[in-house]
């Protein structure tokens, strides 16, 4: 048994002839645990409105399928820096277990493709179960940047999504940077930067859920993630060193502004216009009490009446 920064490596050990040297690789376990912890506050929020949490747990499996499928082809087809130089979609290339497209605990996770992804998980989900789409689009949008502040310390473990060269008291040290940076060693944690950012969303998200839901309506919350998400990537492009390009053009600051807009330009629309307007949220809690004020009137109108005793004359 081996510890090293990016994983466990069990063995070897023969079993019917077989040599195996299973390894639990870091990244996967950080990934995993930001699913479970944000799947646990999505499920928990679903319980508040009165809705079956099991809803939420049998549709994880959909939503984060594709969101791994979505994240992996992002990152294949815009990969970051010097990944994608010299790559070329042959045989070889698809099936190395080391690089290649399958080896997603090696990193290359997109968050773009990821969120497409999920996004179609969750609509092909609420279709196959009758369920309202933005209502549950909204609560994973509180969730999802909880899950991705944990989930963004998997970079740490595998020494990516660092920043330009630094001498601040929390620089990261890199053992190899790329190849124009090999004179630093010290480098902006770009990755903590998106951790505590997706945690103020995530907070913000929930306050405003918690507290300030019936100033709202069905599918602002997404609207909002969308556009707190972009602004937080947009400036961290700024200072990054691995940036996927497309002619010359930063693709993830072309993605994140085209977002910021979108959402910013559909959330004026509907709040000032009365154009694409949703159905507008009760105040947190409200659905329960009236479940429960209608279930303790139904209850009371089944009681059998009891006749009144009068003296016989």
């Amino acid at each position: 048994m081996n510890f090293t920064q990016r994983s466990l490596e069990i063995g070897p050990f023969d079993i019917f002839g077989l040599t195996l040297h299973p390894t639990i690789h870091w990244y996967g376990v950080i990934i995993v645990t930001g699913i479970i912890i944000a799947t646990s506050l999505i499920a928990w929020i679903a319980k508040r409105d009165d809705e079956d949490p099991d809803i939420v747990w049998n549709g994880v499996i959909w939503v984060v399928l594709l969101a791994v499928i979505g994240a992996r082809l992002w990152s294949v087809v815009f990969p970051a820096g010097a990944a994608g130089e010299g790559r070329s979609l042959s045989l070889d290339y698809l099936t190395d277990l080391d690089n290649g497209p399958l080896a997603i605990w090696s990193g290359g996770l997109s968050i773009f493709g990821a969120i497409v992804g999920g996004l179609l998980g969750i609509i092909i989900y609420a279709r196959r179960q009758n369920l309202q789409i933005w209502k549950w689009a909204d609560r994973a949008a509180i969730g999802l940047p909880l899950g991705q502040a944990i989930g963004r310390w998997g970079n740490y473990v595998n020494q990516e999504l660092y920043g330009r060269p630094s001498d601040l008291p929390w620089a990261i040290k890199i053992d190899v940077p790329l190849p124009e940076y090999a004179g630093e060693t010290h480098f902006h944690p770009l990755f903590l930067y998106e951790s505590i950012g997706g945690l103020l969303l995530c907070g913000l998200l929930f306050y405003l859920w918690h507290n300030r839901r019936q100033h709202f309506q069905v599918g602002d919350f997404l609207l909002i993630y969308g556009m707190g998400y972009a602004v937080i990537r947009f400036l961290l492009e700024f200072i990054r060193v691995e940036i996927p390009t497309v002619s010359g053009v930063n693709v993830s600051q072309l993605t994140t502004g085209i977002m910021f807009v979108v959402a910013l330009w559909i959330f004026l629309m509907r709040h000032w216009r009365g154009q694409f307007v949703g159905e507008t949220y009760p105040a947190f809690g409200e659905t329960s009490s009236k479940k429960r004020s209608n279930s303790s009137k139904s209850s009371k109108s089944s009681r059998p009446k009891t006749a009144k005793s009068s003296k016989s004359s």
